[in-house]
């Protein structure tokens, strides 16, 4: 079968995984994971079948909102290794075929970095301006807070300097002034920093608010990104720019760009909206939200992909939801008050929230089967729960459950053995990457059923969301059908238990 795909696009059919250093594995015993850990356990993300690792911040910083509060862009924190060692784990990576992304966090620094400490020091200081200051908060100050349990304030007085100075998650974040040529450079050269050191691009935090704070001064903050892009493909044209861009569909087509329908900004975008209608579906046990969304979902341009996921770092935000919605999802999801956070999440990770392994399962059957690139958070493969007893969003970020790996590691009747049994397949199935995406209608609400096409191949997947038995079939599919998990032949009507669900190629198979 001939199939259209380049390397440098490894991105399109790649199983990102998600973990956070720190959290990962402890090799030294000073209750800190580090470095050295994450390459004493890094044969289990190989035996996973993970091809690119994506690290949350790892940098110094005082770490008072878990590492994303920098105060070097330039180091390693020290609880976590050296730069000797991520190199090390850069390199033992690359050598089990995997990539390494990491957080490109610089829409804010700590307050302690020292490029704040200087701007705070004088108005005249020559990094003033790499901030946002005003004498007195603009109206609608405390429109848009991100974290409003903590902040009632965009803006907040420095006495030091007697301005306010913007930010638009913390009060110790202060927001960096994207709209300066010199911290532009600045920006670019931490990415180039980094790249030396091997990292194959990275994950951008909140891509909204990096462009829109000083919007104002800048005649489109899209050129902007559109120049990151530029430089990272100067430096390595196989980098990827993932961003955390949460908007409605029309808005975050924008974060691609598009230069001849071509890609010029972000390579790939999460896609919030489908993840949040899944969740609603999930709760209904009805195909109908997911089915919309994903019909309603724009084509990025070429050579721009969506990354699928069903649960990562932060808490699942259901913003996009409506008020109604939102508490279906509670309901079925988080009922208790603290298992909800700021009104418009919930701080529980997949399997706790799905109850049942069977559902779990199907879920992530969902996940890479979807278009798009699927994106693992760590730990879930083994059914990782959160720990409500941490504060916000630190109950999903608690440390890797290494006594569950062992357990499940021999067991083929593992969650572990079926995330293994997906990532495999998933890379035996192309046409889930590259094909093109349409709908198969169902006479069954619970039964969300699709396909992916390209160059004569077809693959079929079906989902039961329902807790009833169901059947579906499969008019319009030609040709003989192989269940890709078994290799057995198939039949077009296809009997799912409760949460059951099937992969199937049509045709002569491969």
């Amino acid at each position: 079968m001939k199939l259209t795909r380049t390397a440098d696009l490894w991105w399109k059919n790649a199983v990102v995984y998600c973990l956070d250093v720190e959290t990962f594995h402890d090799s030294d015993g000073d209750g800190h994971g580090d470095f050295r850990g994450l390459v004493d356990r890094i044969d289990h993300l190989h035996r996973l079948g993970v091809t690119c690792l994506w690290l949350m911040p790892f940098f110094p910083s005082p770490d008072r909102d878990d590492g994303y509060d920098i105060t070097d862009f330039y180091g390693v924190d020290p609880r976590l290794g050296t730069l000797g060692d991520f190199v090390e784990f850069v390199r033992t990576a690359r050598d089990r075929g995997m990539r390494v992304i990491a957080d490109l966090v610089v829409n804010h620094t700590s307050d302690q970095h020292p490029w704040f400490r200087e701007a705070r020091s004088s108005r005249d200081s020559p990094r003033r301006d790499w901030y946002v200051w005003r004498d007195q908060p603009p109206p609608g100050a405390e429109r848009g807070v991100v974290f409003p349990d903590r902040e009632k304030s965009l803006w907040e007085r420095d006495e030091e300097s007697g301005q306010y100075y913007l930010h638009r998650f913390y009060k110790h974040q202060p927001d960096l002034n994207v709209a300066n040529p010199r911290v532009r450079d600045e920006i670019a050269r931490v990415m180039g920093f980094w790249m030396e050191l091997g990292l194959s691009g990275f994950r951008v935090d909140a891509v909204p608010f990096l462009l829109e704070a000083p919007v104002q001064d800048l005649p489109d903050p899209h050129d902007y990104l559109g120049d990151l892009r530029a430089f990272l493909s100067r430096r390595d044209g196989e980098a990827v720019l993932l961003g955390e861009v949460n908007l409605p569909y029309a808005d975050t087509m924008r974060f691609f760009g598009s230069a001849d329908g071509v890609g010029d900004e972000l390579h790939m975008c999460f896609d919030f909206v489908g993840m949040q209608q899944l969740y609603l579906s999930l709760a209904r046990k009805d195909a109908g939200p997911l089915t919309h969304a994903l019909k309603e979902r724009p084509l990025p341009p070429r050579d721009c992909h969506w990354a699928t996921f069903v649960r990562n770092h932060d808490e699942l935000i259901l913003d996009k939801l409506t008020e109604p919605e939102r508490r279906e999802v509670f309901a079925a999801f988080g009922p208790e008050e603290d298992m909800q956070l700021y009104g418009r999440g919930l701080r529980r990770r997949l399997p706790s929230m799905m109850g049942d392994e069977r559902r779990t399962r199907m879920v992530y059957s969902l996940l890479f089967s979807l278009p798009g690139t699927p994106v693992l958070f760590y730990g879930e493969e083994v059914g990782m729960t959160e720990d409500l007893s941490q504060p916000d969003r630190l109950a999903v970020r608690t440390p890797m459950w290494w006594d569950a790996v062992e357990e499940q590691r021999h067991d083929p009747d593992s969650l572990l053995a079926w995330v293994r049994l997906l990532v495999e397949r998933y890379r035996e199935c192309p046409e889930l990457a590259w094909g093109a995406f349409s709908m198969i209608d169902t006479t069954d609400p619970a039964v969300f059923a699709h396909r992916c096409d390209i160059d004569g191949g077809t693959v079929v997947a079906v989902h039961n969301l329902g807790d009833d038995a169901a059947e579906v079939e499969l008019s319009g599919v030609q040709g003989a059908l192989t269940d890709v998990f078994s290799g057995a032949p198939a039949a077009p009507r296809v009997v799912l238990e409760p949460y059951g669900c099937r992969w199937l190629r049509a045709g002569a198979g491969r």
